[in-house]
């Protein structure tokens, strides 16, 4: 695959920017990979030998899987040792030419390697740096080790997730990482915006992203519910507590819907659509509150008209209704889905897997943006596939200097 962005007749919002990614696992890879998506070179730094750990995970064959394939899309790999004399070195020569750096290590790692913010914004004063940690740069929990699992967890989003009378559950995706990544965008985003448009730079060219901070940040009115109501948010299984009706109901062929019947108008027109005109009729049940005081009554309702239909025949019928209703689809209905496809969202790329090439389905760019569309040049690349590129190009080393960390590289 091309290694060099191909701009052809696109106009990529973040061409021209540099970004250089000193990540692991997902949430610096996945704030990266969003300025790639738009035109940004993406350089990523990886271990000597071993790389990001994401090439490892859910991998069933071949030497690397479709999770890094996927994250590290539009970047290049680059095998360089931040622990060595050379290594920080080179850092330091490419950061002069860089816009946006993101790093997820400990906080004071960095700093242990002679790489940290005032070295760095010495070197390049408008280098915008974002720093991504379980629990943020300053604070009394600031050297505890994070993950996404422990963030989720300690924001309260495990709490409110799965059934009542089972064990805290989890969404399947690294939630709490890839929120982390967003705000790191966003962050980036908002002081390179100051700069363009004439601010000034008044304390720092730091973005501190704590990994619950995200998560806690999506939770809506979790304390403030605590503290005007005592109100103390459970586990509900696939129900809103205070949200009715809405949740997922089986239907008769054994699928599920969900069903998002919660507004006024939309409650009206759903218990209509589901032959109970006597609901939509009842004008009591035109609140929040007294839908969730009868919500075991209209849930009944609408399982006894889904349980009597296919899901086709569902989603058709809640259609015509103009109430918001959705398959829950797993993999492969979302890979064969017109929708998916006809807005791009489904992308075909050739990978190597053991040896031979294979057409992979991958995600798409998100946003769209008509005129500006990101775009995906190729997926995540073999480990060290533009070392030799990016350190003679970049930081300007020679062929004795590169000959160095890679001997270094082996013996370590």
């Amino acid at each position: 695959m091309d290694n060099q962005l191909n701009l052809g007749e696109n106009n990529l919002p973040l061409a021209g920017i540099r970004v250089l990614e000193l990540g692991n696992f997902v949430a610096a890879p996945f704030a990266a990979r969003i300025f790639g998506d738009f035109g940004a070179e993406v350089i990523k730094i990886e271990r000597p030998g071993e790389g990001d750990e994401l090439r490892d995970w859910r991998k069933t064959r071949g030497a690397t899987s479709m999770l890094f394939r996927t994250i590290g899309r539009n970047k290049k790999s680059v095998e360089l040792d931040l622990r060595s004399e050379l290594g920080a070195q080179a850092i330091k020569n490419i950061i002069k030419t860089t816009d946006v750096m993101i790093e997820n290590f400990r906080p004071g790692t960095l700093e242990k390697w002679g790489l940290g913010p005032e070295v760095l914004t010495e070197i390049n004063p408008d280098l915008v740096i974002v720093r991504i940690s379980g629990y943020g740069q300053t604070g009394p929990y600031k050297n505890r080790a994070g993950f996404g699992s422990s963030a989720e967890s300690f924001a309260g989003l495990r709490y409110v997730t799965g059934e009542p009378d089972r064990p805290a559950g989890r969404a399947a995706a690294s939630l709490g990482d890839t929120v982390a990544g967003l705000y790191g965008v966003i962050g980036a985003l908002m002081l390179m915006f100051n700069k363009a448009k004439g601010g000034q730079n008044q304390s720092s060219n730091v973005v501190d992203v704590a990994l619950y901070e995200g998560v806690f940040s999506l939770l809506e009115s979790l304390v403030p519910d605590y503290d005007a109501y005592g109100l103390v948010r459970k586990r509900t299984g696939g129900r809103l507590p205070g949200v009715v009706p809405t949740g997922s109901y089986n239907c008769g062929d054994g699928l599920e819907v969900v069903i998002g019947g919660n507004s006024n108008s939309v409650f009206v027109r759903l218990m209509n659509a589901i032959g109970r005109e006597d609901l939509a009729a009842d004008e009591s049940l035109l609140t929040t509150e007294a839908r969730g005081a009868r919500e075991e009554e209209l849930n009944g309702a609408i399982e006894a008209f889904t349980g009597s239909m296919t899901m086709e025949q569902v989603l058709n019928a809640l259609e015509s209704a103009g109430v918001p209703a959705a398959p829950v689809y797993d993999a492969p209905s979302i890979a064969d889905d017109e929708h998916y496809i006809a807005r791009g969202m489904i992308e075909t790329h050739e990978v190597i897997i053991e040896d031979e090439p294979e057409l992979i389905r991958f995600p798409g760019v998100v946003p769209k943006i008509p005129g500006h569309q990101g775009q995906v040049n190729w997926v995540g690349p073999d480990l060290g596939a533009h070392t030799e590129e990016v350190l003679t190009e970049l930081a300007g080393f020679d062929a004795q200097q590169i000959a160095a960390m890679k001997e270094t590289a082996s013996q370590s």
